[in-house]
């Protein structure tokens, strides 16, 4: 149980059982959701949000969009990494929305040609949820987003949904006692779902883990963890530089975004530490050069990076609704392409001309919210840095370069890993796409073309 001392907290909303129990004899989906909402319009503010919030968790939304427009305001959620229109109110509902949210947030209630970012916390029952909050000044007002960091989202390695092959390699390189491994991938792709399961896996009593974040996501009991305050100049680089007088065997950098903070992480790794962290990058073989933009010297990344993890997240099919059927000609061909040198570890029917692959309902169903798909799942590439890729990387190689040395020594890639997926009935061919573009497919177009 949440504590009523706790629940008194300034930036704490409860969502009342009143609520809880409307929603739940009226909403079954987002079309029950939008006809409530709607009903909640002329009710007080608070309670109109705590609707928001509940209707939010209960269809797992990652993200709540508020964005003012010239006469009204569209409030949008974010669901398995697509924007969905909700509603549209009026411009006195969106102020008072806006200020019960930067009140919860503890934002500044004048300041509204600033960005501000801030954090409020959620109960539902027994369920204590983050909500991390940010305002952006746009033409009509401030675009408001609030981010929800639900606990069950957490996740332990076993049930990150890797494929065997991935776990196996990713178990071994996490037990390393030094050495940096880096998960890149866009936004919102699920890299530090993924460090924090490989922080759950390696922590015990016997090693000490320290992590800087910007912000603090999740909280790990038996782990240390700090945020960064750039008010109060505690940067990555500054946090870093106190965290290794702190005598830790594992650090955590959530993000390495500037010159200092490489070259630090990179210096710890390389004096018997393991380091994680996260990058913003393409592919694997990207984050070589990003790190040399960054300012770090090939001389030191070349031994210090042990493991480079790309990810990506695709929705899954509805099991309820899909419909499978045989590939067309163009997608078999695709599909024997870009499979047909598959190590014979990786689990997957081989009888390509044999197998059915999942296409959406052009309706949907309930379940899925109509759209055909329901859940996420990360795709990887992963790259073991052993001696020749070391030796190679000292020679300062383009991208396109890295990646054949690194897919001539196993690395399966995300594309593959995505047709992987479609092969076995999770997802689509066009999911896949959308997700990681049809660039992979055109280089493996223009790679055939060209022998």
């Amino acid at each position: 149980m949440v504590e009523e001392t706790t629940k008194k907290l300034l930036g704490m909303v409860e969502i009342p059982k009143e609520i809880i129990e409307d929603f739940n004899k009226s909403v079954e989906d987002i079309v029950g959701l939008q006809k409530k909402i709607n009903e909640y319009l002329d009710k007080e503010i608070t309670s109109l949000l705590a609707l928001v919030l509940l209707g939010a968790i209960t269809l797992d939304v990652s993200d709540i969009h508020i964005e003012p427009q010239e006469d009204k305001a569209r409030l949008r959620f974010r669901i398995d990494g697509i924007l969905n229109d909700i509603v549209f109110f009026d411009t006195t509902t969106y102020r008072n929305m806006l200020s019960r949210i930067k009140l919860l947030s503890k934002l500044k209630l004048n300041v509204a040609k600033k960005p501000q970012e801030g954090r409020f916390s959620l109960i539902k029952g027994n369920s204590l949820i983050e909500i991390r909050s940010s305002s952006l000044p746009s033409e009509y007002g401030e675009s408001i987003l609030m981010r929800i960091l639900n606990p069950k989202n957490l996740m332990e390695l076993e049930k990150l949904g890797l494929r065997k092959d991935l776990y196996n390699i990713i178990d071994q390189q996490i037990k390393v006692p030094n050495g940096m491994i880096i998960v890149s991938g866009p936004t919102g792709s699920g890299k530090t779902t993924t460090l924090y399961a490989f922080l759950m896996k390696i922590k015990t009593s016997e090693i000490k883990i320290i992590t800087i974040e910007d912000p603090i996501e999740y909280h790990l009991a038996g782990i240390s963890q700090t945020q960064v305050n750039p008010e109060e100049e505690y940067t990555f680089s500054k946090g870093l530089m106190s965290i290794m007088r702190q005598d830790p065997d594992v650090i955590l950098i959530g993000e390495t975004r500037d010159s200092e903070t490489a070259k630090i992480s990179l210096q710890a790794s390389l004096t018997g530490h393991l380091v994680l962290t996260t990058i913003h990058t393409n592919d694997a073989a990207g984050t070589i050069p990003r790190l040399t933009d960054l300012g770090a010297k090939l001389s030191t990344v070349a031994p210090a990076i042990k493991t480079i993890i790309s990810q990506r997240l695709i929705r899954l099919v509805c099991k309820k609704c899909l419909v499978v059927s045989s590939p067309s000609k163009e997608d078999l061909d695709e599909i024997k392409r870009s499979l047909k040198s598959l190590p014979k570890n990786i689990e997957v029917p081989r009888n390509f001309d044999a197998i059915k692959i999942p296409k959406t309902s052009e309706k949907g169903c309930r379940d899925c919210n109509f759209t055909g798909y329901i859940g996420r799942k990360g795709i990887f590439e992963i790259s073991v840095i052993d001696a020749q890729i070391e030796k190679f990387i000292l020679t300062d190689q383009p991208v396109s370069s890295i990646k054949e040395l690194f897919v001539k020594k196993g690395m399966i890639t995300i594309y593959q890993s995505g047709l992987i997926e479609v092969v076995l009935g999770n997802t689509t061919i066009e999911e896949v796409e959308r997700v990681v573009g049809i660039e992979e497919k055109l280089a493996v177009t223009r790679k055939k073309r060209s022998k």
